[in-house]
């Protein structure tokens, strides 16, 4: 017996030695690697709220709402990990002594008790887990010609994406998780065994036998009486061989993990937390909403001075190197648990496009450069062609000595292929898919940027390389010279409100300053251009009559806020009309502002104070939501067409960046004869309908086109009407009624029976139909078929 203590002692203090050296290795490898990137100066502000964040998001596991089960299946496995520790600490102590329990607390019946509870639920939760995991495997899609969508399937009858795509953990490394979720079950159960063995040594000792009960043993006693015929020799051998598995299999997890500082599915669990405190909304909100700033250097660049900025500087992110440290971070801390790729409109439409595979490869690109970053270039990290645009790259070693420099120099970079980060990591085309919906940064459970990161690389795409799709060469230029994305003329701007029982008053030419009106209404490009958007503008302009509220347009002194330009990496572009606009909205006095675009919302509402305009800002849907609570307009005209049937998507621009999901809902609910009804993905989760991200001036040249998807589910409801409250998904959805054969003139449902055709309007539209008066019918008259 002694010879065996002395044995598993020797062992288990050697692979503690390795394992804790490895782990610390890659800790080390890790803070190298996220220092390497430029100062994120706002990321470790307010540390108090910061801090109280972190305990309530860790604790009540928000971002697993729609998953209860992996919500309480991961939650107990991730305290578990604390609370168990304490047992291996405990194990080296038994080895030497077998009766041996932690001073203190090692009999305390409340440790005892927590010790045997997370012990057994945690090893419910990884089995949960696996289950969760096995279900989704990428395998129960291979082979199937179509597998049903991560989300869902699509009413038109077509499907997500085929195969093994349709998994949320297509392209994770599986090997990775099955190794980390077989350590987590192999040392818990070697706690629930040595729990077992240590009851029935208690009981064969009348020194131990009052220890050997259920107020110690609450949920082990009934497993220990299994080992109630072993003699106390046994028992003690027992024990030491369990601690020492016990400890060895914990060391072999931190030999694993420690020298693969890129294994995201098991490092999460400590940069998590980090990543959770350092994330950009300190109240708790998702990444979405306004962009950040275009900076070098860590501060924000001033493009009236764009001339005085250093030689070597580089707008946006072209090296891995020109992510912040908190975006190297973001890579670090992915889990790879697929639900950004799982709701990615881009992903789920067959485009090359995945959140998490993009994360994944300037992680491992990140890693496998940063030994060189000293050097001030991007390092090789494997042969030429043996990268992948969307997945892992391999980490360096086969590109040539890294010590042996050009004539003998030492030149790091000697003998070895330098990857370029769009191109060789990252698909130009995956970079170009993304709507910036903000799906993916809604769901993800760690609090990674995804949008912010993929716009930065548009950025400097743009403004570095002059690298963009050809169809954003002209928007470019119109928003330039005309300054709308239509290319328009400025004079043409109140052509929507021709032949309006009303006049429309201007600012500076029928009142003097916007301090004379209840609100100025801010049309936008697309509803002062655009055909079907001119009928939603209409629509509010006469609703706001109608309840008396006093309200004044800008006119042709209106521009576009420059959304289109931003989210598609022109800042430059987006800082020129932004800048003129809020000038003008300063001039004019502009204190309350209404707009009928969820994009010049968010843009105006939360982008405008970074250079130097805030108001207050309410989409039209709240208005008009607020007039019909206070008694101003009443709708009371029901259907005379038979269209009582509404479904309402939820722009992203208006629901997911900014939060309002209720005004349109209670302004539908409020007319009379109609029904709403939902979606399967709706709110938070609702599929986007493919304009955002500037992704309405770009054809779509891959998989099945988005508002395609969209407007497929929509109709699988039923419903007549599809409401919305965006222009651009007015536009999309249009479109995309009309590409699945239910538009106007067809009749017919892709199932070929014969039905109405659906129609795409806006929310004011219905107000306005309800609030005006039916029309008068001659009774003697037949109504006109």
């Amino acid at each position: 017996m002694q010879a065996l203590q002395i044995v598993s002692f020797v062992l288990a203090v050697l692979a503690t030695v390795v394992g804790v050296t490895v782990l610390t290795l890659g800790v080390r490898a890790i803070v190298r690697t996220v220092g390497r990137g430029a100062p994120a100066p706002d990321r470790t502000g307010d540390r108090a709220a910061r801090t109280w964040l972190v305990v309530r998001l860790l604790l009540g596991h928000g971002r697993f709402q729609h998953r209860p089960v992996v919500k309480v299946a991961h939650w107990v496995v991730m305290v578990s990990f604390p609370i168990l520790f304490l047992t291996l600490l405990a194990g080296y102590g038994q080895i030497l002594d077998p009766t041996f329990a932690l001073p203190f607390i090692g009999h305390l019946p409340p440790v005892e008790w927590l010790t045997e509870a997370f012990a057994w639920a945690g090893l419910l939760g990884i089995v949960a887990l696996v289950v969760v995991r096995q279900r989704a495997h990428p395998r129960r899609g291979e082979g199937a010609a179509e597998a049903p969508s991560a989300v869902q399937t699509t009413p038109a009858g077509r499907m997500g994406p085929p195969g093994a795509r349709a998994s949320r953990f297509f392209g994770s490394n599986m090997g990775q998780a099955y190794f980390v979720e077989l350590i987590i079950a192999a040392v818990i159960v070697a706690v629930l065994v040595l729990r077992g063995l240590e009851y029935a040594l208690a009981a064969q000792s009348p020194a131990t036998q009052d220890l050997a009960s259920l107020w110690h043993f609450p949920l082990t006693a009934w497993f220990g009486q299994w080992f109630a015929g072993a003699s106390a020799a046994t028992l003690e051998a027992a024990i030491v061989v369990v601690a020492l598995v016990k400890i060895l299999t914990s060391m072999t997890w931190m030999v694993v993990v420690g020298s693969r500082p890129a294994m995201g599915v098991s490092w999460h669990r400590f940069l998590a937390v980090v990543n959770v405190w350092a994330r950009r909304e300190v109240d708790g909100a998702p990444a979405l909403g306004p962009l950040p700033p275009v900076r070098s250097g860590g501060k924000d660049v001033d493009f009236e001075a764009i001339d005085d900025l250093p030689d070597d500087a580089s707008l946006g992110a072209g090296r891995i190197e020109d992510f912040t440290w908190k975006g190297l971070l973001d890579f670090s801390t992915c889990t790879e648990c697929g639900r950004c790729q799982e709701q990615c409109p881009a992903w789920n439409t067959g485009k090359p496009l995945s959140p998490k595979l993009m994360m994944l490869a300037l992680r491992d690109h990140a890693y496998g450069t940063s030994p060189y970053l000293r050097a001030g270039a991007n390092a090789p990290t494997a042969p030429t062609g043996a990268t992948t645009s969307t997945g892992h790259l391999p980490l360096p070693g086969s590109g040539g000595d890294a010590g042996a420099g050009a004539g003998g120099q030492g030149d790091p970079h000697a003998q070895m292929d330098v990857l370029s980060l769009i191109g060789d990591v990252v698909d130009p085309q995956a970079l170009w898919d993304c709507t910036t919906c903000g799906a993916c940064v809604q769901q993800c459970p760690v609090d990674i940027e995804h949008v912010d990161h993929i716009v930065d690389m548009r950025r400097n795409q743009v403004l570095m390389e002059s690298a963009f799709p050809d169809e954003l060469g002209p928007m470019f230029t119109k928003l330039e010279r005309q300054s709308n994305p239509w290319g328009l003329p400025a004079r043409a701007r109140l052509d929507w409100a021709k032949g309006l029982p009303f006049d429309v008053p201007v600012v500076g030419a029928d009142v003097e300053d916007a301090t004379e009106v209840d609100y100025l209404f801010w049309v936008g490009c697309a509803g002062a251009y655009e055909d079907r958007a001119k009928k939603t503008t209409r629509a509010v302009a006469e609703l706001l009559h109608t309840a008396g509220v006093r309200f004044a347009v800008l006119g042709d002194g209106e521009s576009c806020t420059g959304d289109p330009a931003r989210r598609a990496g022109n800042e430059f572009l987006f800082q020129m009309l932004a800048q003129a606009n809020v000038e003008v909205l300063n001039e004019v006095k502009a204190q309350r502002i209404v707009v009928t675009c969820a994009h010049c919302f968010n843009t105006i509402s939360r982008e405008y104070p970074q250079v130097g305009g805030r108001y207050e800002v309410v989409h039209h849907t709240e208005l008009l939501d607020r007039l019909v609570g206070e008694g101003r307009l009443t709708p009371t005209t029901r259907p005379t067409d038979g269209t009582s049937d509404v479904t309402y998507h939820d722009p992203c621009y208006l629901g997911r960046h900014n939060q309002v999901y209720t005004p349109p809902r209670e302004l539908i609910g409020a007319l009379p004869g109609v029904q709403l009804t939902e979606m399967p993905r709706t709110k938070e989760r609702a599929f986007c309908c493919g304009g955002g991200g500037a992704r309405v001036w770009m054809e779509e040249t891959t998989g099945t086109r988005i508002s395609t998807d969209r407007a497929a589910e929509a109709i699988g409801t039923g419903a007549s009407r599809i409401a919305t409250g965006c222009p651009f998904c007015t536009i999309m959805l249009t479109d995309g009624v009309a590409a699945n054969g239910a538009g106007p003139g067809t009749g017919q449902d892709d199932g070929g029976s014969t039905r109405g055709p659906v129609e795409v309007v806006d929310v004011a539209q219905l107000l306005l139909e309800s609030v005006r008066p039916a029309p008068e019918t001659d009774p003697e008259t037949p109504p006109t078929p």
